[in-house]
Order: C-alpha cells, then structure tokens, then sequence
C-alpha cells in the first residue's frame, strides 16, 4: 500500500485508470478492515461481568448497577414464601445460667419488698459467648509397675495421638485448619487471633506442620471422593488459574450438590479420569474429548453473551433465544419442585420455538456483508475459515450444540447452569486474592485435599470440628451420594 502511494507521488506521469481502480480497492479493503477493527474494540469497551464471560474484578470502579436479573420472574412476592418456616431466636427451656431480680420497693405505696414476696416472674432470655478461656492442659502419664512375679518392669503405651514431650491438640489443630483453609484466614492474622482468644503465639512453622499432618491424613479420604465424583450420574467440572512458585497453574474442580473434589494441575488440558454420567460445563472444548460421557452446558454463559448481543449489537433474535431460555429454566425448576417430569409436549415446543429463533438468526446474518480478513504482518491475507461475527458464532453454537443446551428439559437431574462448580471455584480464586499465590506444588496439593474435604463436610451437614477430630475412613463412609 505504501509502496503504491510512493509510486503515484514520485511518478512523472499520472496513474493509469486501471492503477486508480486497484488503488481505491485497496483503500476501500483497508477501509472495511479498519471499521471491523474499531467494532470488535468498541464492543470489548461495552463488555462487563454482566454480559460476558469476565470476572466482577475486571469491571473496576465503572461496575454498572444491577436493575435486572437473568432470572426469570416467578410471580412471587419478594422475602420468605408460604410454608416457609424460618429460623429465629427462640427462648431456651434450660438456660445454662439464672440471674433474678427482685423489685426493692412496691410501685404502688412504696413499701420495701424482699425475695420471699415473689409469686411469679417474667424471663428474658440473652444468648451470649462465655468468656474466652486458655487451653486446657492435659498431662499424660504412662506408668511403670514392677512385675511381683519375675521384678520385670513394663510401662504403659500413649496414645497414638501423643507423640512428643510438648504438644497441640487435635482440637486446636482442628480450629486453626478451619480458619486457614476454609475461613481464608491469613497467616498472620490467624496467629494473633489465637493470641487474643486463648493466649497462645503459634509459630509459622507449627501452622505448616498442622497442615501437612492434616493433608496426608485426608489423602484417603480425597481418593474416595474424587471415585464417587467421577462415577456421579451428573457432575459439575470447571478450571481456574492457580499461581503456585510464581507460575500459572491450573486448579481443577469436580463436584455435585454433595462433594467437591479439587485438583492442582500444570496443564489446563489434564483432565479427570475415568468420568462417566453427565459432564455440565461452559462448552470448554478439551471437555468435548472425555469419552462415554453426555455433555450440558451452562446455559447461564448463554443469557450472558444474548444480554451483550441484546445491549451492543441490538440483534433482535438474541432478546427472542434470551427470553426463550429464562421461560425454559422456569417451566422446568416448578417441574423439579413438584417432582414432575416436563410435559413431552411442552417440552417440544420449546425446542420448535429454538429452531425457529435460530433459523431467524442465521437468515439475519448470512444477508449481512462478509467480515473483511486481517492482513497478516508480510501483507498477505491469513488462511483458514473466514471471520464470523460474534453472535453468528454464538448461533452456530447453539446449532451445533441443541442437545446439550436443552439437556435439562429431558432430565431433571441436570441444572440449567454451571453454578455449582462457578460457586465452588469462586472461594478459591478469593484464597488468592487474599494471601497470593503458593511458594510450592505440595502446599498448593495439600491445600486443595483440605479445602476439598472442607467442602464436603459443609455440603454433608457435618459439624467441621468434630470433622476435623474425626476418623477420615469412617467419615468417607458415611458420603451422601443425594
């Protein structure tokens, strides 16, 4: 282009007409290249967590107000529903202390009042921490006794859990483990609340010996959940990036309503093993290669990218498929609460009206001027399949894709979303923002054992400190599959 500029301003002679036609196809190509290229910029300035795929960080002090959901609207009033029971503070029937208070004086005439007077009482009742107590120190002591029979002299065994003159409790360790890796706690703050509370400095050490002795007592148990996650008829699977000795890993999670299992991996692409059921995810395409598995996608991705084609682009078939899919999620959660299968009929003309959604969007964008291809840096045109617009790439998606971003219309075990996993993810990526990335592989390993068994215990109902104490074989189980 250049080049040809130069020629015309140094040539004696005026340009040929058929010079002027290439030079005005070429101004006319660089032109349309220009255009597309300030499109896809304009359109990544309107993009936010909202409306695409990026994390609420990203939207920064600019983060727009949330006035509509991407739920549908189920008709209820807004708070606690009917048959709802609630929780609140009730009155205890054994209050563990009693302070009376006697009247001194008759309200009436003035005339002095003793305890022996009372007759009836009225309770209020105020629930409260105890005050903050040190630990409490248990000695144990293995005696020696002297055999009458031979003079041979046996002492008595510790408990297994007693393995050093000085030591912590399970119990502590147990407290520390959970502020730590489930609570997010950092390092430092967590040695001081220790003080505070119970007058006790850990060392830095001692807090990396507590967790390394957590961890490979819950190796086991992690094994197990991960086999019952794997063989799950659907399971929820996401990755994130993991920070681990100043590189980019990667932190896998696998989990259903029950169980998490979490994984540290160097590569992205390393999978779990042995998967088999239903795999819900958000079309990542390394998950589409895991074989003898059925495949949903989060549909929650979807009315992202529709809000953002709706917003930027005015695409009207977008707004139709968004509306389509809220209707969908609704018509199938009130089947889920009745316990009832989607009527067939129903559920055939919801996919009717997504065939007819998608055949309106891509008659709208095949009429529209084919994208112009970027010139690569020697001025040459680049190969392969020719630029598509993002939301024809999104309806050729959801073509390509039908079954398994309707799977939830045929089996009610199957959510609309990718929530579960998002959710478990999500706390994750918070441990790092807090504290930073891990120095080592082992810390970041050990860290997802824990905080895996953590999060089962959670969704299991266990109380975490007796969890913690307990027996990791027994308590794996005892699992809740539903």
């Amino acid at each position: 282009m250049r080049f040809k500029n130069r020629m015309i301003l140094e040539s004696p002679s005026e340009p040929s007409r058929e010079e002027l036609i290439a030079l005005i196809a070429a101004l006319m190509a660089e032109n349309a290249a220009l255009k597309a290229r300030i499109a896809e910029l304009e359109r990544r300035l309107g993009l936010n967590s909202q409306n695409s795929g990026k994390p609420p960080s990203s939207d920064g002090l600019k983060k727009p107000a949330r006035v509509r959901s991407l739920r549908e609207k189920s008709g209820r009033k807004p708070g606690g529903q009917k048959g709802h029971e609630g929780e609140t503070l009730r009155q205890s029937a054994e209050p563990d202390e009693i302070a009376n208070h006697y009247p001194t004086g008759c309200a009436e005439c003035g005339a002095a009042l003793t305890p022996r007077m009372a007759e009836d009482h009225a309770a209020r009742q105020v629930f409260d921490l105890p005050e903050p107590q040190p630990l409490v120190v248990t000695e144990h002591r293995a005696h020696i006794c002297r055999c009458a029979a031979c003079g041979a002299k046996t002492r008595a065994a510790f408990p297994d859990s007693v393995t050093a003159p000085v030591q912590y409790g399970a119990r502590l360790g147990a407290f520390v483990i959970y502020l730590l890796h489930y609570q997010l706690l950092p390092e430092a703050r967590l040695v001081e609340l220790i003080a505070d509370l119970f007058g006790v400095k850990l060392a830095a050490a001692t807090i990396a010996r507590m967790t390394g002795a957590c961890a490979k007592g819950l190796k086991g148990f992690g094994e197990a959940v991960r086999d019952l996650v794997a063989g799950a008829p659907v399971k929820h699977m996401d990755e994130t990036g993991f920070r681990i000795g100043g590189k980019t890993q990667w932190l896998h999670v696998a989990c259903t309503v029950l169980l998490t299992f979490y994984r540290v991996c160097a590569k992205r692409g390393s999978l779990l093993a042995n998967v088999a059921g239903v795999v819900v995810h958000d079309h990542w395409k390394p998950y589409y290669t895991m074989q003898g598995v059925m495949h949903a996608l989060c549909n929650a991705h979807h009315l992202r990218e529709l809000k953002a084609l709706v917003e930027i682009e005015k695409e009207d078939w977008a707004r139709k498929m968004q509306r389509l899919l809220r209707r969908a999620c609704h018509a199938s959660n009130l089947a889920r609460e009745r316990d009832v299968p989607l009527k067939p009929r129903l559920v055939q003309c919801f996919e009717r009206c997504y065939d007819a959604i998608l055949a309106e969007g891509l008659t709208f964008h095949e009429a529209q001027s084919p994208l112009a291809r970027a010139a690569t840096k020697g001025g040459g045109k680049r190969r392969g399949r020719a630029p598509r617009r993002t939301g024809h790439n999104l309806l050729s998606r959801l073509a390509t894709r039908k079954e398994d971003t309707l799977r939830f219309l045929h089996d009610p075990a199957v959510p609309f979303t990718n929530n579960q996993a998002e959710r478990d993810c999500r706390m994750m990526k918070l441990r790092q923002k807090i504290s930073g990335g891990f120095r080592s592989q082992e810390g970041a390993s050990d860290f997802a054992l824990i905080r895996s068994f953590l999060s089962t215990a959670k969704k299991q109902g266990w109380k975490i400190i007796d969890a913690l104490t307990g027996d990791p074989e027994n308590l794996a189980k005892s699992l809740r599959l539903s």
